[in-house]
């Protein structure tokens, strides 16, 4: 049996991203039955949602630097 996946929350960047492609692949494939499909969806989303705010983070750090350096 299969590991449980981690919570998605707990995931870096990275993680996320190839946990969310490799689901996207898992569903394109079609051979997917609807249950699992609904359920990889479901994680798809939690994934997605999880690498948008690592890079929201990272871009807010970075503004932040620039205007760190504008100002210094």
């Amino acid at each position: 049996m299969p590991a449980k996946p981690k919570p998605a929350a707990e995931l870096g960047y990275e993680e996320a991203r190839e946990q969310l492609a490799e689901i996207v692949r898992q569903l394109e494939s079609g051979q997917v039955p609807l249950s699992q499909a609904m359920e990889l969806w479901e994680r798809g989303e939690r994934l997605a949602e999880v690498c948008s705010q690592w890079l929201e983070g990272a871009k807010a750090r970075i503004e932040a630097a620039k205007q760190q350096t504008a100002t210094g």
